[in-house]
């Protein structure tokens, strides 16, 4: 029995490293990991990762990063958005559910994904991106959303 919890105890932990908004998905070699999780949900915030890719034409590195940067916020914007409405609310329906009877309700959360903050941002070594977009849970609930 006590081997069982000591196996239980531990996949936790590595559960709960693995799952960590903060830990680097960009090795020190400059190589995206290979498995990382893409968005998750804390006490006070949800967080989305994405990436983009640099486009190898342009010529000049600050372009390179700009733009796969910036893909990469588009990127975890939309893993944010499709996060956010599989969101169990506290009448027991989803936010999905929610957006198909409250057109206003699909405008509000457009805006509250487009709000939330990059809190890390790193680049590859072929000058792709990739980002953490971190939405504290209080601006869901004053779009009228309340989480359960």
């Amino acid at each position: 029995m006590k081997k069982i919890i000591g196996i239980a105890a531990m996949a936790l932990v590595l559960y709960g490293c693995g799952s960590n908004p903060d830990k680097g998905t960009v090795s020190k070699e400059g190589e995206i990991e290979r498995e990382w999780v893409e968005e998750g949900i804390t006490k006070n915030y949800i967080f989305a990762r994405g990436i983009g890719a640099a486009d190898q034409t342009l010529e000049n590195k600050t372009q390179r990063m700009a733009t796969s940067r910036n893909a990469a916020i588009v990127n975890a914007q939309y893993n944010m958005l499709s996060f956010v409405k599989g969101v169990q609310l506290e009448g027991g329906i989803t936010v999905e559910k929610a957006i198909e009877t409250d057109s206003l309700l699909a405008t509000k959360i457009d805006a509250v994904i487009k709000g939330a903050q990059v809190v890390k941002t790193e680049w590859t070594a072929d000058d792709g991106c990739v980002v953490v977009l971190r939405l504290p849970k209080t601006v869901l609930k004053e779009a009228g959303l309340k989480v359960a």
